[in-house]
């Protein structure tokens, strides 16, 4: 029962889960391993998803992840379409295994604190989302999401202030450049002695 409530009471994001060891992949004892073909699965699901068809892609993304479950960017690809089902707890999941098998890769830190932040878990979210610009210092992804998530929580200082500064620099995309120049006024008007 005990083990039952720290699995369900707790959202503890963790490579290892509890209960059965066999896990969405199987067990690792079982697990054989076939690093082209999964590669070979993967490309392929990289095409889904610029096809934008992602019940494919995610179709082969796990079935990648079954002849090699040490395929970081499969756990982070995975994670993003979970994301995009509102399955917070299943993409945080792929999310951490992401972030461990790609230590210095910012993406799944960030999107990490993208599944986080919509969970309601908010200082967790700014922490994985500091955590990927200490991985990649000024990396514009990591910066974006942690001005999101500071803007959105409704706080904000002189390194917030610097990180929209970024975004309004380096953004390719118009909406996200407006979005910095708009926050970036209001929170220096907010700041102002």
């Amino acid at each position: 029962m005990k083990a039952l409530l720290l699995c369900g009471g707790l959202v503890a994001l963790t490579v290892t889960g509890c209960g059965d060891s066999r896990g969405p992949y199987g067990s690792t004892g079982e697990q054989r391993r076939d690093i082209v073909k999964a590669e070979h699965l993967y490309q392929k699901a990289v095409a889904e998803i610029a096809d934008r068809d992602l019940v494919e892609a995610e179709a082969l993304l796990r079935e990648t992840l079954t002849y090699d479950l040490y395929h970081g960017p499969a756990h982070n690809n995975l994670g993003v379409i979970l994301l995009g089902q509102a399955k917070l707890y299943d993409a945080a999941e792929e999310f951490e295994w992401a972030r461990k098998l790609l230590p210095g890769n910012p993406e799944p830190r960030s999107n990490l604190a993208i599944a986080l932040e919509r969970g309601g878990r908010h200082s967790d979210a700014l922490e994985a989302a500091q955590s990927a610009l200490d991985v990649r210092p000024g990396h514009l992804g990591a910066i974006k999401t942690v001005a999101w998530i500071t803007i959105n929580e409704g706080h904000g200082d002189q390194t917030t202030i610097s990180h929209l500064d970024a975004i309004v620099a380096r953004a390719e995309q118009p909406e996200w450049r407006d979005w910095a120049f708009a926050h970036r006024l209001r929170l220096a008007e907010k700041l102002a002695p």
